[in-house]
């Protein structure tokens, strides 16, 4: 991949890669620091990279720096990071998207990243598999298993509004 195919790439995916590293994560720091590592090692690895298949690598170096860090991140206690609505209730919500984002913060790393990048982002069983390091198989499984925790969380909408 030559600088020009690298510019090209940087414009068309940064934006999708961003926006999945940020619903996977919640923090926008850290999702912006992810995208530019992300594009770094994609920068370092230039001449290995098959402009073809771009947005497939781009998305796997993502998903694992964001592996990495959640790992990193695991390994420390932040106690700054209170979050109010851990500590207060209400009875209705009226926002949709406020309960289906609390829902899919709710499912595992694996079944959320497969989740979000079938729905959000549109990649095929087989790009995510490849994406994941999953096999289409397992991909499969954690979304069925995801998408039935997703509909018993929420429940019917009669319920929700």
């Amino acid at each position: 991949m030559n600088i020009e195919e690298y510019n090209k790439a940087v414009d068309m995916h940064s934006d999708g890669v961003y926006r999945f590293i940020l619903k996977n994560i919640k923090n926008d720091e850290k999702a912006k620091d992810i995208v530019q590592d992300t594009f770094e090692k994609v920068w370092v690895n230039a001449g290995n990279v098959n402009y073809l298949k771009v947005k497939s690598y781009i998305f796997t170096t993502a998903y694992h720096t964001m592996i990495d860090g959640i790992r990193k991140d695991k390994r420390m206690t932040d106690f700054e990071n209170v979050r109010e609505e851990k500590y207060s209730h209400s009875a209705q919500y009226s926002d949709l998207s406020e309960i289906l984002n609390e829902a899919l913060g709710k499912l595992n790393e694996i079944q959320r990243s497969v989740i979000m990048l079938r729905d959000y982002e549109g990649y095929s069983y087989k790009e995510i598999g490849e994406i994941t390091g999953l096999s289409e198989a397992q991909v499969k499984v954690y979304i069925f298993r995801a998408r039935v925790f997703l509909k018993n969380y929420i429940g019917s909408m009669d319920a929700v509004i």
